[in-house]
């Protein structure tokens, strides 16, 4: 199995999560439960594409953007079923899993129908645990910048937002947890690879300023909670920010001197 079965799973994991969205606002006791067993059926279709394409070409499916968009789509059903879960939100597991379905149609549209061996930089054990965090982290955040735009909105129909600034706060303080952990394991990678903890890097700067970008919001909440607005907007600022460490990097004329090119070689 390789890249050319992606579209058969990815369409069956939309599948489950397409028939999820629409039980869950059906909304009595027994499409609520179904719903559920069709969200876990679309999260086993995707765990189990990732195994089986991990045991086939015999490496993490970590290197290029559309492996990481795979395990991206991953992280955000879990974490969006998770916070269902907890907090009761539909509109949160609606737009995990409608982001989900999203970052799937992406790859079944770009499809990456080629086996790339990993250059020996990344033959190193820091190297699955630095992707898996950082993915978490961008997961958990994303998820934290609908809630500010949410809050915005509401805050501009001159609602209540009291609801939202603790589940906004929850998955910044786990985001970035696990961004701090992505930063320290990215360092003694590069300390393995390339005899250098930090060297300023394009990419490295940029995942600093992110990682800043957050402990902005954090310094906020801290020092004036109850300034709702100015957190959401940070926080929406800071997920434009990771998006240019994501993506908008590989486009910037200093991205030829980045040792972190590997993905689109």
């Amino acid at each position: 199995m390789n890249w050319f079965d992606f579209p058969y799973f990815a369409a069956a994991a939309t599948l489950f999560w397409v028939i999820a969205m629409i039980l869950l606002f059906v909304s009595n006791k027994n499409t609520n439960r179904w719903s559920h067993v069709f969200i876990i059926l679309g999260l086993a279709t995707m765990i189990s594409f990732a195994t089986i394409l991990w045991v086939r070409i015999g490496r993490p499916p970590m290197r290029t953007l559309g492996e990481t968009r795979l395990w991206y789509t991953l992280f955000l059903g879990l974490i969006g079923y998770a916070g269902y879960l907890k907090w009761k939100y539909r509109w949160f597991i609606s737009y995990s899993l409608g982001m989900a379905i999203l970052f799937l149609g992406i790859n079944a549209l770009h499809p990456e129908t080629y086996d790339k061996v990993m250059m020996p930089a990344l033959q190193s054990p820091w190297f699955v645990p630095h992707v898996i965090v950082y993915l978490f982290a961008y997961a958990l955040l994303a998820a934290s910048a609908l809630v500010a735009l949410k809050g915005c909105w509401l805050m501009f129909r001159k609602q209540s937002t009291e609801k939202l600034l603790p589940l906004a706060d929850n998955m910044v303080y786990l985001g970035v947890s696990f961004l701090t952990l992505g930063l320290l394991f990215g360092a003694l990678w590069a300390k393995e690879a390339w005899g250098h903890y930090w060297t300023w890097d394009p990419k490295e700067t940029w995942a600093f300023l992110t990682w800043l970008a957050y402990l902005g919001y954090m310094h906020i909440r801290h020092f004036r909670p109850g300034n709702a607005k100015t957190a959401f907007r940070i926080l929406v600022f800071a997920f434009g920010i990771l998006i240019l460490c994501w993506f908008g990097v590989y486009y910037m004329p200093s991205a030829k001197q980045s040792v972190h090119t590997y993905s689109q070689q």
